[in-house]
């Protein structure tokens, strides 16, 4: 109780600022701590709890204050409400897949969507799908590109847990295993076996600065599409800068990142799956 109490007096009265938080910041001062509240709202002492769990980075990140954790909750009470009303029969568009959360060896989404030729955005390849949430999506997004002038290219979608372990083999043969590390997932851990996952255009260090890189980077989110790897954030990814790979989560979602993860996908995904399973 002592330390509830005082966690409850520290966030009632006590100013948290997060470097990272350009929209959300606040005048980076600690003010006295009042009288300890005899009593906590559940949610808050909740959030409470998650938060701690989070890693400094991320604290760092996370632009929630004692003035606006009540909105914050709110806009999360929304989200996770959102989420069920996703496929039933499939994994969320929250699910955390990375180094340390893997799939299943045998988890193929359901309903997977073979992209073709179509007069909305190229393919560098044939045989790529994608779930049909991320299908609506790239469509929806692909032909705002077009009416701006920009003719997306998708160079790689859904892979399979074993195709994932070819490629991930073949960079280890390539580099060693270090280096692979930072390149490619292992089979299990790739954003890719989720069906929501797009390489966009030439799969290259300076998409970015393409036209199209570009035009993504500025409207990707408000078709629910998230920058997964961005850059220098390789020690909380476990990736490299990767300027091409986005991830379908909603548009909802990505407006939540931005606004209260400092735009870090990482962190959003971490959190909700944190508060998920926390009593």
């Amino acid at each position: 109780m002592i330390r509830l109490n005082f966690l409850a007096s520290f966030f009632a009265g006590v100013l948290v600022v997060f470097s990272g938080c350009s929209k959300n910041a606040y005048a980076k001062s600690v003010a006295p701590a009042p009288s300890v509240s005899p009593s906590i709202n559940p949610m808050e002492e909740k959030f409470i709890r998650v938060y701690e769990k989070m890693s400094e980075r991320a604290k760092r990140d996370i632009c929630v204050s004692a003035q606006n954790r009540g909105e914050f909750l709110q806009e999360l009470s929304e989200i996770l409400d959102e989420e069920k009303s996703f496929s039933g029969d499939d994994k969320s568009l929250f699910f955390l897949i990375d180094k340390k959360h893997p799939a299943e060896s045998s988890y193929v989404p359901v309903n997977l969507v073979l992209l073709k030729k179509n007069p909305l955005f190229d393919l560098n390849k044939e045989g790529m799908k994608l779930r049909p949430e991320a299908y609506s999506a790239l469509n929806e997004m692909a032909a705002a590109a077009l009416n701006d002038g920009i003719r997306l290219l998708v160079s790689s979608a859904y892979r399979s847990y074993s195709y994932q372990e070819n490629i991930f083999n073949y960079w280890v043969s390539v580099d060693g295993i270090e280096e692979a590390e930072r390149e490619s997932a292992r089979p299990g851990t790739s954003q890719h076996q989720l069906g929501t996952a797009v390489d966009f255009g030439s799969v290259s260090d300076d998409f970015d600065k393409t036209q199209m890189g570009q035009w993504i980077y500025k409207n990707a989110a408000r078709y629910g599409w998230s920058l997964s790897f961005p850059q220098g954030y390789e020690d909380v990814t476990g990736y490299r800068w990767e300027c091409w790979h986005f991830r379908y989560i909603g548009k909802s979602a990505c407006r939540f990142q931005q606004k209260w993860f400092n735009g870090i996908q990482q962190f959003m995904l971490e959190f909700i799956g944190c508060w998920k399973n926390t009593d």
